[in-house]
């Protein structure tokens, strides 16, 4: 009896045993695998970071928006990147855009201008001189480059010269189609524009009073480039949403999306 005592607590002792070098092992695999999960993210980082990485630089998180790049899942996010400051959105506007930076406007709490700058052109079209965000002004070199002179080239055969606007920064609170309304604009702070039509290089203007509803060409192509601005503006209005816009659209740098 005394004996199988003893064998029963030599069992207990071995299985206490086994079960720590169970636990020691899988301490050591889960260190391991942490410190392998450490080095496949660095190795990651240092591939994209590497002056020679295969990664086009468009796909590259790690690279600044370039208005020229390819578009991919990529661009918007580092659009609002470069957005987020002055310094980074006239950055990226260098080469791409012909403004003046000017010191901040404040009116009053509700109505001011950070980030301005005065407006000259965008891409290889003319613009009104203006003065608005550089959010703004980055967000239209975008759509200038990816989406109206590529719907021009697609329906008119030839390229836009001159974007026409309707003003930017106005200190006011929003209409709408039931009156004013309590709210301000984004108008007041610069964070929209609105753009009533296209000067072409054979000498054509497109505006949306007049040719958003006939069928053909100059409403296709205006279509078109409502949807381009849909990608790189946080709201876009057009003669689509109601009565008020029936001669411009309306492009703010923040919304909620809203494309009609």
């Amino acid at each position: 009896m005394r004996h199988g005592k003893r064998q029963q607590m030599a069992q207990h002792a071995a299985d206490k045993q086994r079960k720590k070098k169970e636990r020691s092992g899988a301490a050591y695999s889960a260190v391991a695998a942490l410190f392998f999960a450490g080095l496949m993210v660095f190795a990651g980082y240092q591939a994209l970071v590497h002056p020679d990485t295969p990664l086009p630089r468009e796909w590259n998180p790690t690279k600044p928006l370039r208005i020229s790049d390819p578009v991919t899942m990529l661009s918007a996010w580092k659009l609002n990147r470069a957005s987020e400051t002055a310094d980074q959105c006239i950055a990226t506007l260098e080469g791409n855009a012909a403004l003046e930076v000017l010191v901040p406007l404040e009116e009053n709490a509700q109505c001011f201008i950070r980030d301005r700058v005065d407006l000259r052109s965008v891409g290889n079209a003319r613009v009104t001189p203006i003065e608005t965000r550089c959010a703004i002004a980055l967000r239209m070199a975008m759509w200038e480059h990816h989406s109206i002179q590529p719907a021009a080239a697609e329906f008119l055969g030839t390229n836009v010269q001159s974007i026409e606007h309707i003003g930017s920064y106005n200190c006011r609170v929003m209409r709408t189609s039931s009156g004013p309304s309590t709210r301000m604009s984004t108008h007041a702070t610069a964070d929209a524009i609105d753009i009533a039509g296209f000067g072409l290089a054979d000498g054509t203007r497109i505006r949306l009073l007049t040719d958003w509803e006939p069928v053909g060409p100059k409403a296709d192509f205006l279509r078109k480039v409502r949807d381009g601005a849909c990608k790189w503006f946080n709201l876009t209005l057009s003669p689509d949403y109601n009565r008020l816009h029936a001669d411009h659209f309306h492009l703010q740098s923040r919304g909620w999306g809203l494309c009609r």
